[in-house]
């Protein structure tokens, strides 16, 4: 999608790309692209009548549900980004939102992001109806979700979390991440920020993702001189929201490959109950440093990565 083809959405952040928001792979880490989104949020809230939704003494607050995110184009340090969003569709507690993440200076897309939000209470979290000042302007805000922001590699219909301590022992799921969230985690309500999720799992991921990556190279012909990772596209549906003091655990699978990607589960779990606080699946690919490009994965590496792939693992 270029400058030629308008994309849909009133503008709802502006700003860019910092040196310290970037990671090894020497692009924005995915955990300040879902803080930019939460940012836009506000953003968005704002234009449905909500411009209170986030300060400490809301009536009423946005909760996210689950978020769809495609990574579309790397964003450098110094790059300008803005971001539109819309409303694609509203019911009567939750709306489904578009939050299009653009590089200013071509109008390329960045990521796109499908946030689903819950109208709540501030403290409780307990859904109530959108008042008709909201629905109103998000009737004004409908727009149709482009091509490039359709899920593509991962399916977004309704399931039955799987996820718990026991059924990650069960399956042998590699501890990915381990710790506790302090205040400057969470927000202005207490519940854990929502970048939380892909930031800790992008803390952990090299341990785990590595041998995979190493099955890629050894198997390449000709093999990139240089590799890290890189995501695709995501789905991160929170289940319930730590706040500070309470402790996190990541377990980590791997679904399956293909000539491309690999297809990985996390689930964010706490250590003391082992219940789920949220669940998440992504499509990676290893990444050709210089080449900037996914490097191919052989028949032979698909062969031993679906060795180590977890029968049975699913959101």
């Amino acid at each position: 999608m270029t400058t030629a083809e308008p994309l849909p959405g009133v503008e709802i952040w502006r700003g860019g790309v910092n040196t310290w928001d970037c990671d090894e792979m020497g692009h924005m880490n995915v955990r300040f692209y879902v803080s930019r989104a939460m940012e836009g949020l506000a953003g968005l809230a704002a234009e449905l009548g909500l411009p209170h939704a986030f300060s400490p003494y809301a009536n009423a607050t946005l909760v996210v549900r689950e978020q769809h995110i495609r990574f579309l184009r790397e964003a450098h340090a110094g790059a300008t980004l803005h971001m539109l969003g819309g409303v694609i569709s509203i019911s009567e507690t939750e709306a489904r939102l578009l939050q299009l993440l653009v590089h200013t200076a071509t109008g390329q897309l960045a990521a796109t992001f499908q946030t689903t939000v819950a109208h709540v209470t501030p403290r409780e979290g307990e859904a109530f109806p959108w008042p008709g000042v909201t629905r109103a302007r998000a009737e004004a805000l409908k727009v149709e979700v482009p091509e490039m922001a359709r899920a593509r590699s991962l399916d977004l219909s309704p399931f039955e979390p799987t996820a718990s301590l026991a059924r990650a022992d069960e399956l042998g799921l590699r501890r990915t991440g381990l710790g506790a969230l302090s205040p400057t985690d969470c927000d202005v309500f207490g519940r854990m920020r929502a970048e939380q999720f892909i930031g800790r799992v992008s803390d952990g991921i090299g341990a785990f993702i590595g041998p995979f990556r190493d099955t890629v190279v050894r198997h390449a012909d000709p093999k990139p001189a240089r590799v890290g990772g890189a995501v695709l596209e995501y789905r991160i549906v929170q289940l319930a929201w730590p706040r500070a003091g309470d402790r996190v655990e990541l377990r980590s699978g791997l679904v399956s490959a293909d000539h491309r990607t690999m297809r990985v589960v996390h689930w964010m779990l706490d250590p003391t109950t082992g219940q789920p606080w949220g669940t998440s699946e992504a499509t990676t690919i290893t990444f050709d440093l210089d080449a900037r490009k996914a490097a191919p994965i052989s028949d032979a590496a698909r062969a031993e990565l679906a060795k180590a792939a977890v029968a049975g693992l699913a959101l």
